[in-house]
C-alpha cells in the first residue's frame, strides 16, 4: 500500500489509496462521502447493484482505520445517502467497535436525525475549524484558512496511448484547499480541470500517484 505525505502550514497529511486523509498532528482520519445506504436505496428502486457492495464499504472502513489507528475519525459529510434503511442497523453495530472519537461534519445528504447519531455516540457539527484548518463538506474559499472538504467526488480524466480516456478519482489540492475523493462504492466522479498552481493525486487500489500537470497546461 503506497501512500503519499504532504505538508501545509506546518501540518502533515498522509493521502491513502482508499481516499482517506490522515492528519498527523491531530491523529485524525478524515473520510468524505461514504454514502452508506446508497446501495440499498438503489436496489430498492430496481437498480442492478450487487448486494456485495454493502459489506464492501464497511470492510474498506475497517482496513483504513486499522492502518492508521486514529484517535479521531471525522466524516466530511454524506456519511449516509438518504433516509434510514437496513444499512443503518449495520452501521450502528459496526460503530460499537470503533474506539476513536467519531465526528460527522454534515453534508447535503445527511438528513437522518442528529438524535439517531447521538444514540450511537457520533458528534454532529456543520463545520469544524482547528487552527488554520477548516473542515467542511462543501468546498469553499475562506480567508486565512486551509479548507479540507469532500462533496464534489473529484476525478481527473487521463488519456491513454490511443484515444481512450478514463476518469480516475483523485485528491484535488489548490493553494487554499484540499478536496477528498469519495470513499464509498458507486459514488461516481466529477472531472476537474486543474490550474497551474493545483496539485492532483490520483488513487488506484493500492497507490496514490501525483499527476504531472504539465500535460494539462497549454
Amino acid at each position: 500500500m503506497k501512500t503519499r505525505t504532504i505538508t501545509y502550514h506546518y501540518q502533515t497529511f498522509t493521502l491513502h489509496p482508499s481516499g482517506a486523509l490522515y492528519w498527523h498532528e491531530t491523529e485524525m482520519l478524515l473520510i468524505a462521502d461514504v454514502h452508506l445506504g446508497k446501495v440499498s436505496h438503489f436496489r430498492k428502486h430496481g437498480s442492478a447493484v450487487p448486494q456485495s457492495a454493502i459489506p464492501y464499504n464497511f470492510d474498506k472502513l475497517d482496513r483504513t482505520i486499522a492502518h492508521f489507528e486514529p484517535k479521531v475519525l471525522c466524516f466530511l459529510g454524506d456519511l449516509f445517502h438518504s433516509v434510514i434503511n437496513s444499512e443503518w442497523l449495520l452501521f450502528s453495530e459496526w460503530i460499537k467497535n470503533i474506539t476513536a472519537k467519531v465526528v460527522l461534519v454534515t453534508g447535503n445528504h445527511d438528513i437522518i436525525s442528529p438524535l439517531k447519531y447521538e444514540e450511537v455516540n457520533v458528534h454532529i457539527t456543520s463545520e469544524w475549524q482547528i487552527g488554520a484548518v477548516l473542515l467542511t463538506h462543501i468546498p469553499e474559499e475562506r480567508q486565512h484558512v486551509f479548507t479540507i472538504s469532500g462533496h464534489i467526488h473529484p476525478g481527473i480524466r487521463l488519456q491513454g496511448s490511443g484515444r481512450q480516456s478514463l476518469s480516475i478519482p483523485c485528491f484535488f489540492k489548490t493553494p487554499t484547499q484540499l478536496i477528498l475523493p469519495a470513499f464509498g462504492a458507486f459514488t461516481g466522479n466529477y472531472t476537474m480541470t486543474p490550474s497551474e498552481n493545483d496539485e492532483v493525486f490520483v488513487i488506484t487500489e493500492d497507490e496514490v500517484i501525483q499527476v504531472d500537470l504539465t500535460r494539462f497546461m497549454h
